[in-house]
């Protein structure tokens, strides 16, 4: 196993799910549940995400290729997803408008949890483009997914600490963080696009 292979699939996977960043959305979606809800929400949230970026590894490119979708397409319409997301961080009402009569784990688990925040775009190119030179090589489609799970492993950990780390920022510090981190997240769902855009116009990069 070429382990300096891995540790930079580790470190690419660790940028584009952003386990810290997502604690912010996670704070804003299941704020006023049961801890217990919350739990069974962080867990479904890897699960799924886990679920999807897996067959995003071993049939991503086939799906793209049946339907006639370039890999710029998709990064730019994930991008305009990632972006209306954004703004509804930004401006401070995540959670009424997502759900807002519903406190089911599954519910808040999918939308906006697993997919856009963990199993973001940028996460599904990545396990696009990373399994692009394996080919039929299983062995190195099965160590992307081991680095996938070692970094949803992590995101979870993450999200089940965030009962404690709400307790001691509030619910004034959780909306701070919840308008900061939309700010970064719309700059990313930017970027995305405008290096879509760039490398299909063979222009330099941004």
């Amino acid at each position: 196993m070429n382990w300096t292979e891995r540790f930079a699939e580790f470190v690419t996977l660790w940028v584009v799910i952003d386990p810290l960043g997502t604690l912010p959305v996670f704070l804003a979606v299941t704020s006023g549940v049961e801890e217990h809800t919350r739990r069974r929400a962080a867990i479904l949230a890897v699960l799924i995400s886990f679920a999807v970026l897996v067959f995003f590894v071993f049939a991503g490119h086939w799906l793209l290729r049946s339907m006639d979708v370039s890999i710029y397409s998709f990064q730019i319409a994930g991008g305009i997803v990632l972006f209306l997301f954004a703004l509804t961080m930004i401006h401070g009402n995540v959670h009424p408008e997502i759900h807002p009569l519903s406190e089911r784990p599954i519910d808040l688990a999918i939308y906006p949890l697993a997919i856009p925040s963990i199993a973001s775009p940028g996460a599904m190119l990545a396990a696009v483009v990373l399994t692009d030179d394996a080919g039929s090589d299983l062995f190195g489609r099965m160590a992307t997914v081991a680095t996938f799970a070692l970094v949803l492993l992590l995101t979870l950990l993450i999200l089940l600490a965030a009962g404690p780390i709400s307790r001691v920022i509030g619910r004034g510090g959780s909306s701070v963080i919840s308008r900061v981190m939309g700010m970064i997240l719309a700059a990313l769902a930017v970027d995305l696009v405008l290096t879509a855009v760039s490398q299909w116009l063979s222009l330099p990069p941004i």
